[in-house]
């Protein structure tokens, strides 16, 4: 372990920070939490995959015996001014340490994750992924928290059931916003602890980021390209009503609001006649989940554009008690479907699975079949290699 200070011109002074790991492998940045220092979090590293660099930064403002990111209004809830400020001084040392190109995932602790949350709402393109543990997201701090703005961003968050010094209702709305709006692929859990780290969130930590850092290494750090739908003259509909609960667990399924059985064999049977395709038991999902693959296609587009690459699936429709369907869509379309109340990210998108992952919720009316079939088609033309997505 080394200790670096960099030059910088920001009010806060040249920032201090502990390193480990070479200049090469993907960066993990530790942020602290309130009142704490870059040395204590750092000691988590020891935990963390080997494979991987690590950083610690400390916090630029003086609190207590240690370091704060940024002046609070209250507990959970970051002044924007100085929530600003601390980003802007943070990213001109990142930019030093990690130049674009260096995949960069950020670890935040309580008030290092709502620090997190910030830069990588902020911008979600220069990170490729956010693990938020025993903290909330700095909602109202003027920083972007609409919908579907992480899509393909993998994050993990970690919460415990018994924290009393991050309000609840911080706590809930960051659960609710990175598992069903943000788009964000999310593993969650909830372990019955206070405000400290469970054995098993860190084992959970440890194993998404030797995850990511496989998936990073296999298929490199794409960007989203723009959403530009073959159909849609007028772009993507809204689809009525809330978003149905899904689960946060695995297997991924819709658990309300579900499709009729009668359109769920409508929808069935306009896929299947696709050209190319065959249909059988899913090489990914549940048993009685029905899968669509190109076994009979004579080209195919690029791996992505398959939630099984080796058996050529490129989407399956769930059984019918639950009635939504996995597809595979470019990221750019992905966040698409999602801004637009039809579909939530997988959550092992980008981790295990293809970015553009997403569950697409059943239809419940004609309208809808319509606009689901006409997504599935989409997923299936990028799997024939019929269509590409737009340059970013």
């Amino acid at each position: 372990m080394t200790t670096d200070t960099y030059i910088s011109n920001s009010p806060f002074g040249a920032p201090i920070a502990v390193t480990r790991g070479d200049a090469v492998a993907p960066l993990v940045v530790l942020l602290h939490g309130r009142g704490s220092r870059e040395t204590e979090i750092m000691m988590l590293a020891d935990a963390l995959p080997p494979e991987l660099s690590y950083a610690a930064v400390r916090a630029p403002i003086a609190e207590g015996p240690g370091f704060a990111w940024f002046a609070n209004r209250g507990i959970g809830r970051p002044v924007p001014d100085s929530l600003r400020a601390a980003m802007d001084w943070f990213n001109a040392w990142l930019d030093e340490i990690a130049p674009p190109g260096r995949p960069v995932v950020l670890v935040g602790f309580s008030g290092g994750a709502a620090f997190a949350g910030g830069l990588v709402l902020d911008n979600p393109e220069r990170f490729a992924g956010a693990a938020i543990l025993y903290g909330a997201l700095p909602f109202d701090a003027a920083v972007p928290t609409a919908s579907a703005r992480l899509t393909g961003v993998p994050v993990f968050v970690a919460q415990g059931e018994h924290d009393h010094v991050i309000p609840r209702e911080l706590l809930d709305r960051t659960w609710r916003y990175l598992t069903e709006e943000s788009g964000a692929p999310t593993v969650a859990r909830r372990d019955p602890v206070g405000h400290a780290m469970a054995p098993g969130a860190l084992a959970g930590l440890a194993g998404w980021l030797a995850e990511r850092a496989d998936y990073l290494a296999r298929h490199g750090f794409p960007g989203r390209e723009p959403a530009r739908w073959p159909t849609f003259s007028e772009g993507l509909p809204d689809r009525d009503g809330p978003r149905p609960r899904v689960t946060v667990t695995i297997p991924q399924q819709q658990i309300s609001d579900n499709s009729p059985p009668e359109l769920q064999e409508k929808l069935f049977a306009r896929l299947s006649a696709l050209v190319g395709v065959e249909t059988g038991q899913s090489a990914i999902s549940v048993p009685g989940a029905r899968g669509f693959m190109l076994t009979q296609a004579p080209t195919t587009g690029p791996a992505q554009a398959f939630l099984v690459p080796r058996a050529r699936e490129f989407a399956h429709l769930h059984p019918g008690h639950d009635g939504s369907l996995h597809v595979a869509l470019p990221v750019g379309l992905a966040a698409d479907v999602i801004r637009h109340g039809w579909a939530v990210a997988h959550p092992l998108a980008g981790i295990r699975l293809t970015p553009g992952m997403v569950l697409v919720y059943g239809p419940r009316d004609e309208r809808e079949l319509g606009v689901v079939t006409v997504i599935v088609s989409t997923s299936h033309a990028w799997a024939t290699g019929e269509f590409a997505p737009a340059a970013a």
